[in-house]
């Protein structure tokens, strides 16, 4: 695990003095996964800034966000910490909009995430900073579990080639606390607690099976079947989150 963490840190640094930038900037939601990025960035010795964006957030996953950056805090000194409440700018925002988008769940959902990836480069360009993502490898590549142009609109994702047990595992490693590895996954951009788990309807060592399955399918279980289609479901929505924007190529002679 040591030589895992020492790679990843060592490839973050490199890759930001190769960029001539200062340092990272790491959205801190309470989850596992803001966790382990932040923790790896501040253990590069560069600038680590590290910003709390609740809206309407639940008081637990606030709790644990402000708990982290306190740890943090605690034992790295080129560590800064920052928190920007955008209730009331997405609340201003909803308000301007016409009431079949303002009413939409999932919509709004996603312009929490949105108007929270605007803040981090608002604010990582300001102090040079390079915007740190923090989607794993079955968030990123496997089910797309993320907010096209929002926690996706990254710089570099120093964890999108772990697995979610690896996350957790790598999280133990370093010291991050046990209320946030033992707290279960959640976005947090809905209005009531609703786990990762609950949308996917899976949990993330099944994904993780699913992702790697190349097999005979007919001696499986009925919940691998399940979870297989859950996966597959996922896969085919997202897809369009996880590949190039397609370009309309032009052929040469109408360019002419």
């Amino acid at each position: 695990m040591e030589q895992l963490a020492s790679y990843i840190v060592q490839w973050l640094s490199t890759y930001c003095l190769e960029a001539k930038q200062d340092g990272f900037i790491v959205g801190i939601s309470g989850g596992v996964d803001s966790a382990l990025t932040s923790t790896l960035c501040a253990k590069t010795g560069l600038k680590t800034m590290l910003l709390s964006m609740p809206i309407h957030q639940q008081p637990e996953q606030l709790s644990r966000a402000r708990n982290h950056m306190d740890w943090l805090g605690v034992n790295f000194s080129n560590v800064e910490r920052l928190e920007v409440d955008l209730t009331m700018v997405f609340e201003s925002l909803r308000s301007s909009l016409p009431e079949s988008a303002a009413s939409h769940e999932l919509s709004m959902a996603n312009t929490r995430s949105r108007l929270r990836m605007t803040t981090l480069y608002a604010l990582g360009q300001t102090h040079r900073c390079l915007v740190a993502g923090t989607g794993n490898k079955i968030e990123d590549f496997g089910v797309g579990f993320y907010t096209k142009y929002g926690d996706g609109g990254v710089d570099l994702s120093p964890i999108a080639d772990l697995t979610k047990t690896q996350v957790w595992d790598l999280s133990k490693h370093l010291g991050i606390s046990p209320e946030i590895t033992s707290a279960k996954p959640t976005d947090g951009l809905w209005g009531e607690d609703r786990t990762d788990e609950d949308q996917l309807g899976a949990t993330y060592p099944e994904l993780e099976w699913a992702m790697e399955f190349n097999g005979d399918e007919s001696n499986l279980t009925a919940r691998q079947r399940e979870v297989l289609l859950i996966y597959r479901r996922f896969n085919n929505l997202n897809r369009h989150k996880m590949q190039p924007i397609p370009v309309c190529q032009i052929p040469e002679y109408l360019k002419s």
